[in-house]
């Protein structure tokens, strides 16, 4: 209580015999009323004395009753709330849980209402009725449900300095034993979310089937009450372990209760006014704390021991996998125009994804896969490249190499002939891609010409030791004018003596080959008499 010069005590002395409330006395003389009760206070204790500072021989006044009260058998005071009109108004209000401010400015915009609003808030003050909130008590089966969250460790020793931070406490614990894992790390990311969890499952030798959680980032992208939206490695690692995150509404931290206990036991009993030279040092220090003292201890509510429970939950953990989580960054990628897709400076196939489009890109330590970004399907795998600049995509996917050209000439050589083929093949591996253009040449004939006879001229070539197109063209012309000829000597029988067998005597589908071509092939306008044909 402030202490206060004479004159203020004798005002507030006079102030409170003349009946003045604590409220009005304040405001008159600037006082707080916490000061004038703790006077009140002592001004009753005194009696009718003066109080320190009055003046000698002034008339005594007797200080009426505090607080006052009306004489027996008179009426009551008549003095009546000027929120008295509107009560039913306000006790809706008020089951609405709306605050007394609210329900001023509504009165005063719907009522026209005159009155302050501090009276409004002590009418509603009087009104409103405390109800004790209710806490449900849980159980849980064993091996049910895990709790995690994130808490403040100790004072560690940051790397090559001599400056100390607190690292990031994960706190994982079983619902049904209250067994806990406990690390500390100095930053979070989404991997490291998932890795924690993965050692949890790991040191308590399986898997439960549900883990509750808050709704930071490296677990929740998105908070919803219904369909919360997991961050996707988060989500990848739930999935590899057969657990289904149950993320707690938001500013609901009761419904991990366990969890967050056991962060406030571990912060104020092990680490408690300890430093540490390391984040491994206070590891080490925290999983000897679980095994040593916290698992031993007799739990208060359960009131039996928590390494005695975690043995009748162990057995009702799922197994672990044998592999452990492929972890992998996600990003979003557009197609360029040579159907790939760019990652660390190198290229890989999208297709089936259209150039242009976004797909999803998902970075392992080994491959990379490409996946359709909506519905997240599996496009395409690739191994991971270590060189930057490298190209992952197949000879048939590209538009053009001279490479696939090669393979596409060979080809289309091979269907030919076998003589064509080997012509072919000569050519390519004396004169590499230059050769190309004669390869090309030599594959023309055939759409010109009978198979059968470029495949003949082209052994004729072989035979004669000249690879070169125009070789293989001048003797393709000259089997098939002997053919011509000698199917017009067949046509004339008595100017010639025939003959049925000669190795210039093609078989009949051959000649029946070579009148289709010629009857397919257009007419050159300067064969048609009466017309010019122009040189270029």
């Amino acid at each position: 209580m402030n202490v206060l010069k004479p004159h203020l005590q004798t005002t507030i002395w006079t102030l409170l015999r003349n009946g003045a409330t604590q409220r009005e006395i304040a405001r008159v003389t600037g006082i707080s009323r916490h000061t004038i009760r703790g006077y009140q206070k002592q001004f009753a204790g005194q009696g009718d004395a003066e109080p320190p500072g009055a003046t000698a021989g002034a008339p005594e006044q007797t200080a009426p009753p505090w607080p006052p009260t009306r004489p027996p058998g008179s009426a009551p005071s008549s003095i009546t709330s000027a929120c008295e009109p509107h009560r039913t108004f306000i006790e809706s209000q008020l089951k609405l849980n709306r605050n007394a401010m609210a329900v001023y400015q509504d009165l005063v915009d719907q009522f026209a209402f005159t009155g302050a609003y501090n009276s409004v808030k002590r009418f509603a003050a009087r009104l409103r009725k405390r109800e004790p909130q209710q806490f449900d008590r849980l159980s849980f089966q064993p091996g049910e449900e895990m709790q995690v969250d994130y808490g403040e460790g100790a004072p560690t020793r940051v790397k090559g300095t001599e400056r100390f931070r607190k690292p990031r406490l994960f706190v994982a614990t079983l619902r049904y034993s209250r067994r806990s894992f406990r690390r500390v790390v100095w930053k979070s990311s989404q991997e490291v979310w998932a890795r924690l969890h993965e050692q949890a499952w790991r040191y308590f030798g399986g898997s439960c089937r549900y883990v509750v959680l808050d709704n930071l980032k490296e677990g929740v992208l998105k908070p919803d009450l219904y369909e919360p939206l997991l961050n996707p490695v988060y989500a990848a690692a739930l999935a590899h372990y057969g657990v289904v995150a149950d993320p707690a509404r938001v500013r609901d931290p009761n419904r991990k209760g366990t969890v967050e206990n056991a962060i406030g036991h571990t912060q104020a009993t092990a680490l408690k006014g300890r430093r540490f030279e390391s984040i491994d040092e206070q590891n080490d220090f925290l999983e000897h704390w679980e095994s040593r003292w916290a698992a031993s201890r007799i739990h208060g509510s359960a009131r039996r021991q928590v390494q005695a429970m975690f043995e009748e939950e162990r057995p009702h953990l799922q197994p672990l996998p044998v592999t452990g989580m492929q972890y992998f960054t996600e990003s979003q990628r557009t197609v360029c125009d040579d159907t790939c897709v760019r990652v660390d400076h190198s290229s890989y196939a999208a297709r089936p994804a259209p150039i242009g489009s976004r797909v999803l890109v998902r970075v392992f330590e080994h491959r990379i896969e490409v996946r359709d970004l909506r519905t997240q399907a599996l496009l395409r795998t690739h191994a991971r490249v270590d060189r930057p600049g490298t190209v992952v995509l197949p000879y048939e996917e590209r538009v053009f190499n001279p490479s696939r050209e090669t393979h596409r000439i060979l080809g289309q050589a091979k269907a030919i002939g076998p003589d064509a083929e080997r012509l072919c093949q000569m050519l390519f591996a004396i004169e590499g891609r230059v050769g190309q253009r004669k390869l090309w040449g030599i594959v023309g004939l055939a759409k010109r010409y009978p198979r059968r006879l470029v495949d003949s001229a082209c052994a004729r070539a072989i035979a004669d030791g000249v690879h070169s197109y125009r070789h293989v063209k001048t003797l393709t012309e000259k089997l098939v004018a002997d053919a011509l000829a000698a199917i017009d000597a067949a046509a004339h029988p008595t100017q010639l003596s025939l003959i049925q067998e000669h190795p210039l005597i093609q078989s009949v589908d051959v000649y029946a080959d070579l009148f289709a071509r010629g009857a397919a092939r257009p007419v050159p306008p300067s064969t048609i008499p009466g017309t010019h044909h122009e040189h270029e």
